[in-house]
Parts: C-alpha cells; structure tokens; sequence
C-alpha cells in the first residue's frame, strides 16, 4: 500500500463544538476495512509554539503554572498559541516576550510535531532562542506565571525523572538535547 493513499472515506461531517480555540466534528466513514463507523476529530484554531531560551551558559528559562485541564501544577518551556494565518516565529517572539520577559536575536527552528494526531490536528512547532535581552513579561491574564532560570541540563533531568511531563516541552528538550550533544546546533 502507497504511504499516500486515504484509506478513509468521509461520508458525512458535522459540526459538534466550537469555541475560540477549539472545534470538534464527527464523521460519519467507511473506515479502511471497510466497515462503516464514525470517527471524532478535534481541530485547533491556533498552532502549538515552543521556545527554549538558552543563554551563552547554557541555561534556559522555565515557566511554571496550573494547568487547568489536567488539573496540575505544570513546568514548561515558554509555549503558547499562534494563529494559523502569523508567520510562526513571529509568534513564538510574541509568546517568549510574554511569558518570560525575553527576546532574542536568534531563532532556530528544532522541531515540528503532530499532537495526539490520533484525535486532533494539532501541529507545534519549537524553536530555540539565543543572543537574549532582558524586559518586562507581559502574561496574558489568564496566565499566573512562575519563571525560572535553570541550567539547560537540570531541565533535561527534570524530562529524565518526569517531573517535565507537557509533550512540547518533552519532546523539545530531548530534541535540544541531543542537538548539544552531538553539537549540531
């Protein structure tokens, strides 16, 4: 079988939720055994962005909050919604500024990744920043922030012993990680 082919026919789709942020569809499909069945999609009206800040001596910035649908206090890199229409970087700017106070001079684009692409359509993209200046964070006002400058590799072993466990975070600082290691960024 090609890697290209649909295996999935739609026969019906309709609407079940929508919000600012969020929507959720059912189909109705001949799924690829052939069966009939449905299947529930969720689709993001904002892409996911990550940013590692990390600083001539090898430190980052991570930013602590409570999670409300997971109901947990929650460590992460600086990450945020991005309008699907905005350049992502520009984005990723926007939420660094925001959540921590920096900017940056320079962006590396270090990963792109489907979200639970099971159920959603979630796409993210990280980047790391370097070259960074201090300001003033400017934290949505839904967000209750706690920011903390950390060396880069006590962000890893929090990943290691679990107590990082958002998957953009996860996934990013592995990948950050392993691009150190092999210096290739």
């Amino acid at each position: 079988m090609e890697e290209q082919n649909n295996p999935w026919k739609v026969l019906e789709e309709h609407n079940i939720y929508d919000n600012p942020w969020i929507g959720l569809k059912e189909y109705t499909v001949i799924n690829p055994s052939g069966g009939k069945g449905i299947y529930g999609k969720v689709f993001f009206k904002n892409g996911a962005i990550g940013i590692i800040p990390l600083d001539e001596a090898c430190n980052t910035w991570l930013v602590g909050q409570y999670r409300f649908p997971i109901n947990k206090y929650s460590w992460e890199i600086p990450e945020g919604g991005g309008e699907l229409h905005v350049d992502p970087l520009s984005s990723a700017r926007r939420e660094l500024l925001e959540e921590t106070g920096l900017k940056a001079e320079r962006w590396d684009k270090i990963l792109e990744m489907h979200l639970s692409n099971s159920v959603t359509d979630e796409k993210a993209i990280v980047y790391v920043a370097r070259t960074l200046s201090q300001h003033a964070p400017q934290p949505e006002e839904t967000e209750q922030l706690i920011i903390k400058k950390i060396p880069f590799a006590h962000a890893f072993e929090m990943v290691i012993n679990g107590e990082i466990t958002d998957a953009i975070s996860v996934a990013a600082i592995l990948k950050l990680n392993y691009l150190l290691d092999k210096k290739l960024i």
